[in-house]
């Protein structure tokens, strides 16, 4: 099993400029192999795949960074490659910009290249050296470190992703239908259960706006080229990377909650970026709620405790089965009914609570079949 610990860091002045070339670097190895393929492609019909070695000498500041990160660039577009091809769906790899890529790239540990020193808080690095972080978490002894992934935010903070390897025998809880519960996706709320609670959504980002439409006021009146607009930008990002920090915060805490208290928990497969599309008017709720995010941390927080997910496919009726008689009424599909009765068993339902409990029956059934 990999489990990634995630340390803020605080490079000195020196391990910046070399992060930042690192960076430079990395964006500059994709582009230039992705240009390379395309082309053979279009002229030749053909399937290359370059190396980084191939641009050193046209590119000697290639030579300046570590190698093991320009390497893993060059697995990562073989596997965006392999995704076009094998998944539907998949987009093909685009050139990277400067402004707009993620500032990260990932180093292997090579017989104690990447380590943890715990004495004097420091992580230590190919070509960096030693850096500075918070070991807030440290690994258990039998953990295997096997990779570093060093990233920078847009509010110019730093952080070290330590993935480890580690072996652990999960035992599966018997008869785990005994103790399921049913999550159905609501967009004032982020889900009902089929016990009818409501998880309820803090709304982070909207709390937020007051101080973010400030902030982004400021900006419009700052010159480009001066550093008040590269401060002013700071500011903007510390604000969206504090919303995102206290939505994530909030995701762990309640899918742990959760994951500890039942042993099979069914949800909906649903695409929540075609549900924040346009068409519906809740973007930013949905974007706000986090509830993708939430079932992905719940599903592997859940088989680290030998237990259960299960995902029921979106085209499921849950809201317009009644939950008693099993009758399906297609005119509850209107999204404005919230609350009806059921014209065969005389049942009053909630919608959300009687699809919570739908979608648990649906969640069991599929468990016990397959």
């Amino acid at each position: 099993m990999n489990r990634a610990i995630k340390y803020r860091i605080y490079p000195t002045e020196e391990q910046k400029v070399l992060f930042a070339k690192t960076f430079g670097c990395c964006r500059k190895i994709w582009n230039l192999m992705l240009a390379d393929r395309e082309a053979a492609y279009k002229q030749h019909k053909a399937v290359i795949k370059p190396t980084p070695a191939m641009y050193k000498d046209a590119y000697p500041y290639l030579r300046e960074v570590d190698s093991l990160a320009l390497a893993n660039v060059q697995l990562n577009l073989q596997a965006a490659y392999r995704r076009f091809f094998t998944v539907k769906g998949a987009g093909r790899p685009v050139f990277k910009s400067r402004k707009k890529t993620q500032r990260s790239y990932t180093t292997n540990n090579q017989n104690g290249t990447v380590s943890l020193d715990i004495e004097n808080g420091t992580i230590r690095l190919p070509k960096a050296g030693h850096v500075k972080a918070v070991l807030h978490r440290l690994p258990k002894e039998h953990w295997k470190l096997k990779s570093a992934t060093i990233s920078q935010e847009r509010d110019g903070t730093y952080y070290c992703s330590v993935l480890f390897e580690y072996e652990q025998d999960v035992v599966p809880v018997e008869h785990p239908e005994q103790n399921a519960i049913g999550l159905d996706y609501k967009s004032d709320g982020k889900f009902a259960d089929s016990d009818g609670n409501v998880c309820g959504s803090p709304k982070f980002f909207r709390k937020s706006q007051e101080r973010l439409a400030k902030a982004q006021r400021k900006l419009r009146h700052k010159d480009k080229q001066s550093n008040n607009y590269r401060k002013a930008v700071l500011r903007i990002a510390k604000v969206h990377r504090k919303a995102a920090n206290q939505r994530k915060d909030f995701l762990h805490k309640k899918s742990l909650e959760i994951a500890n208290q039942r042993d099979l928990v069914c949800v909906e497969s649903l695409n929540m970026r075609s549900l924040s599309n346009k068409g519906f008017h809740n973007g930013k709720a949905t974007m706000d709620n986090g509830y993708g995010m939430f079932v992905d941390m719940l599903e592997y927080k859940l088989a680290d405790r030998g237990k259960v997910l299960v995902r029921i496919d979106k085209w499921y009726p849950s809201s317009q089965l009644c939950s008693c008689c099993g009758t399906v009424h297609p005119e509850i599909k209107d999204l404005k009914i919230r609350k009806w009765t059921c014209p065969d068993c005389g049942a009053e339902h909630d919608r959300d609570h009687n699809a919570a409990i739908n979608i648990r029956n649906e969640g069991i059934r599929q468990y016990l079949v397959g």
